[in-house]
């Protein structure tokens, strides 16, 4: 009978001990690496990631043993690459040493990525005295690529900025030509009140497509 509860007792205790690492643990759609007397995990904080959605750069620092690293200084930067296009950001800790809140060794460099792809981390630097340049990708056997959030939108699909842009082009020329037409017609005339609400109106068209725009963007970001 005590072999048995000894028994029970070991089991609970590993158990435990697993849903705590699991509750701790960053997400899994992340890249492990050895880089000299470090181990990185790196991925994107929020998996998956989603254009126009506030994330960010993470990076679970440890030595070889597992042992968190906790003094991180300024020593070391993330660049974010997309296409040809690119970032410097500054990598913060999450873990408080005063309050124990957070988690040791879990950096973030925060960013909001606008456009769905392919990104890349690129780390450059020194912990301590070892130098680093590491660059970790994002694809099916690293971590998520961005992805458009219209996949996950529900009940409503709000209009991405590149529809927005796209539909902006098309209303403004359209929206200048209206109001040459209108001068045009009131060329000559004493009916300068006319003129100026038909401005007005078409004016007031393109606050309204404006705020639209606005309003759309608003409601992508938190």
């Amino acid at each position: 009978m005590r072999k048995q509860l000894a028994a029970c007792m070991a089991m609970t205790l590993v158990l435990a001990g697993a849903l705590t690492i699991l509750a701790a643990a960053p997400a899994l759609a992340h890249e492990a690496r050895t880089v000299g007397a470090y181990h990185f995990l790196v991925g994107f904080g929020d998996e998956p990631p989603y254009a126009g959605l506030k994330n960010s750069v993470q990076l679970v620092l440890s030595d070889r043993r597992g042992r968190p690293v906790t003094n991180l200084t300024d020593t070391l930067k993330v660049e974010v690459i997309f296409g040809t296009q690119k970032m410097q950001l500054p990598l913060e800790a999450t873990f408080d040493p005063d309050t124990g809140l957070g988690t040791p060794g879990d950096y973030r460099a925060w960013f909001i990525p606008t456009a769905p792809g392919t990104y890349t981390f690129h780390f450059s630097g020194t912990i301590g005295k070892q130098s680093v340049d590491q660059s970790f990708t994002s694809g099916a056997s690293t971590f998520n690529d961005v992805v458009d959030p219209a996949q996950v939108e529900f009940p409503n699909k709000v209009p991405s900025e590149a529809d927005l842009a796209a539909r902006l082009d098309r209303e403004v020329p359209r929206l200048n030509n209206a109001i040459g037409a209108a001068a045009a017609r009131s060329a000559g005339r004493s009916d300068t009140a006319r003129t100026l609400a038909i401005v007005a109106i078409v004016v007031g068209g393109v606050g309204l497509l404006v705020g639209g725009t606005a309003l759309a963007l608003a409601r992508r970001r938190p």
